[in-house]
């Protein structure tokens, strides 16, 4: 089968002018060109979640790992999860601290009779794995929480992309990253991690970690980005995954969960392919950050500007 493969880098407002788009572009692209190649090399849709979770991560410009958004106690804790569709198996890590690579940990929790810790549990595993201590923070991020301090945390949300002039507002809290591979034995995986809404009350559980944000089975699978309460409402990447499951195209089934989820006022996106290597995505926000490889083209959905809801190769 030939291999497929999307990943996405947030949602929120509207980009400015094409230097902000091409620096995202440029980001997001070579995610795409390091690990497609895994993926015909005959690497298996998790790993080649894996790692693309973990480049995300590793670029500060998302809000994941390095870059990740400050709590209001001006604390780093991030979420990540992995599903791989195969035998259906999820596992993921909630509020962990001093990681560099949250994806990496709940990459370890599949071997795990239990297989999604919070955040104590998360740093109790992680030094039984020897992982070792990173600091997150970047020098944006940690000015962003100051002045927000100063200002007595009037915003709901941080920025969603560590750029200063990439978006109107740095209200978007949004950031998140995923990636969803379909390999070349027809296996599918999904993989989230994020850094959280930014000065939020501290305890907060984003979807990032749980099967609202990030699920897949043999048939289908889908990582959400946007404002986590509203995901967790929609369930969505369930519930898109089990309408897949219960018979409609990936594409319906993102039309459906989308147009639901914007009666309701939510503000949210997500991507997915299926088993028959169907790509999709949708969003309720102004933005979806998200880049796609078809194994002939690579794509992305920066400038997508469609009135529709949703978006299909």
């Amino acid at each position: 089968m030939q291999p497929k493969l999307i990943i996405h880098g947030g949602a929120g407002s509207s980009l400015i002018g094409k230097g902000g788009v091409e620096i995202v572009r440029q980001s997001l692209t070579k995610v795409l060109e390091e690990v497609y190649p895994l993926l015909l090399a005959g690497e298996s849709a998790q790993a080649a979640v894996v790692r693309g979770c973990q480049l995300l991560e590793d670029d500060p410009r998302f809000n994941s790992g390095t870059g990740s958004v400050l709590q209001s106690d001006g604390q780093i804790r991030m979420s990540a999860s992995l599903m791989d569709g195969t035998n259906q198996r999820f596992s993921g890590t909630i509020n962990v601290s001093r990681l560099k690579n949250p994806i990496a940990l709940a990459q370890a929790l599949q071997n795990f009779p239990d297989r999604v810790l919070s955040d104590y549990g998360s740093a109790e595993l992680a030094r039984e794995l020897q992982v070792p201590i990173y600091n997150p923070l970047t020098d944006m991020r940690l000015q962003e929480w100051w002045q927000e301090r100063q200002e007595n945390f009037v915003k709901e949300a941080a920025g969603v992309v560590a750029e200063a002039d990439l978006f109107t507002s740095t209200e978007a809290g949004r950031g998140t990253i995923g990636v969803v591979a379909l390999d070349s034995q027809g296996s599918l995986a999904a993989g989230t991690s994020t850094g959280g809404k930014g000065f939020e009350r501290i305890g907060r559980v984003s979807d990032s970690a749980t099967p609202a944000g990030n699920y897949a089975t043999s048939q289908a699978a889908v990582s959400c980005t946007g404002i986590g309460e509203d995901i967790i409402d929609e369930c969505l990447a369930a519930r898109i995954v089990v309408r897949v499951t219960d018979g409609m195209s990936l594409a319906a089934a993102f039309d459906r969960s989308l147009v639901e989820a914007q009666s309701r006022q939510r503000d949210l996106g997500a991507i997915g392919i299926d088993r028959t290597g169907a790509i999709c995505w949708g969003k309720t926000s102004q933005v979806l950050l998200a880049a796609y490889h078809t194994g002939e083209t690579i794509g992305d959905t920066l400038e997508w500007s469609d009135n529709a809801l949703t978006g299909s190769v």
